[in-house]
């Protein structure tokens, strides 16, 4: 009995793991992205196993997009006047 009620715990406290980490992660993106860049580079450095690098690769945020020069608003270009 004090297995099952173990293995209830834990899968209770995965499970409320998995929705705390998907409210983050749409709440507070900005958060989420540091947080990872954070872990990504404490694990890439050169003093760390090869799979801990490997991980630290793998949980890196995905590159941020610059269409433009500045990466901004893809508003750079000449705009076309309005008509009345």
């Amino acid at each position: 009995m004090a297995t099952g009620l173990l293995l209830q715990y834990v899968v209770v406290a995965l499970i409320v793991l998995a929705s705390a980490w998907v409210v983050l992660k749409k709440q507070f993106p900005g958060v989420v992205r540091k947080a990872r860049g954070v872990l990504a580079l404490a694990l890439v450095k050169p003093q760390r196993a090869a799979w801990l690098q490997a991980l630290g690769r793998k949980v890196a945020p995905p590159a941020s997009g610059g269409g433009g020069a500045c990466g901004g608003c893809d508003s750079c270009g000449p705009s076309t006047p309005k008509q009345h």
